[in-house]
């Protein structure tokens, strides 16, 4: 089940009192930062290995005063160009049951919705246990999973709106010690319980853009800056 979580506040004030300006305060840094992909200076990729499918190539595209990562674009007839980044496992990028955060900025055309488009992704649903940041449909809704290890129970979260109008937005996802948060340019957009036992511990590779560069891979198609993995 996918639940959202929408909070409005009102405040109430005196009709001889002027509305308060209104001001957006940024989140703290955090606290610990496990990896950090800013696909910047002579070695973009970090520790991360590019692989691709079906003469996919690699581009480098403006953002701000650096560059991000352009994927693939849709494709309607096999064979397909696919990329993926990926690094290795290692113990930092397992939370376990801690609290931890991940997300990345994002430039999505609104012709280049699919179905699924996974962003970034570490582990499987169907196997052990997973956190993934992936954008769906046509409305280009992107949205946080969860599985615990042990458990079949996927746990979902989906923003109340979408990313695919063209424009950069930043994607962060927020395991709590019993929530689970998607927050859109830094305001949250939906939230949903979950066990404060699960835990996310696996051996898989950490993986940007898709699954994997071999066929049904939920290939991302936008561009990708600033990928990031925290704690706070």
């Amino acid at each position: 089940m996918i639940a959202l979580l929408i909070t409005v506040a009102v405040l109430a004030r005196r009709p001889d009192r002027p509305a308060p300006s209104a001001r957006v305060v940024p989140d703290a840094p955090p606290a610990v930062t496990v990896a950090w992909y800013g696909f910047e200076g002579a070695r973009p990729w970090s520790d991360l290995t590019p692989f691709t499918g079906n003469d996919a190539r690699i581009r480098m595209v403006p953002h701000d005063a650096g560059q991000a990562v352009q994927f693939p674009p849709p494709c309607r007839r096999e064979p397909c160009p696919r990329l993926i980044l990926r690094v290795l496992s290692r113990p930092a990028l397992n939370p376990g049951r801690d609290p931890f955060s991940f997300g990345a900025t994002v430039r999505l055309s609104p012709r280049h919705t699919t179905d699924g488009q996974n962003v970034l992704q570490k582990g499987y649903s169907a196997e052990g246990s997973q956190y993934k940041l992936q954008i769906d449909g046509a409305g280009g809704h992107p949205s946080c999973v969860l599985v615990g290890e042990g458990s079949r129970a996927i746990h979902v979260v989906v923003a109340d709106v979408g990313v695919a109008d063209g424009d950069w937005h930043t994607i962060a996802c927020r395991r709590g010690p019993d929530t689970l948060t998607i927050l859109v340019d830094g305001v949250p957009r939906a939230g949903a319980r979950i066990p404060a036992a699960l835990r996310v511990d696996n051996a898989m590779s950490l993986n940007l853009g898709g699954k994997s560069a071999h066929a049904h891979n939920d290939q991302y198609h936008g561009a990708v800056d600033d990928v990031w993995i925290s704690k706070p």
